[in-house]
């Protein structure tokens, strides 16, 4: 379960977040490239763009699924 506070650095303000417990496995960005980006210095996954279209949100939530470590959080509606 993602600790909303234990979010990575870089997170964008909003809903969607990842926390520390990423692996940097890549499959976030694979699914959300929009939304989802590594930072090089800590190597974690972080929400770049919190998704907006429905069809964003969607991608979001299947990379959220998808997520190995249940690191993405969404603290939204």
């Amino acid at each position: 379960m993602p600790n909303p506070n234990d979010r990575a650095p870089g997170n964008v303000s909003g809903p969607y977040y990842i926390d520390s417990s990423c692996i940097d496995c890549d499959q976030c960005r694979a699914l959300a490239p929009d939304t989802f980006a590594r930072n090089e210095d800590t190597g974690l996954g972080y929400v770049k763009r919190q998704p907006l279209a429905d069809e964003e949100i969607a991608l979001a939530e299947e990379a959220r699924a998808a997520c190995a470590t249940q690191s993405i959080g969404n603290d939204g509606n």
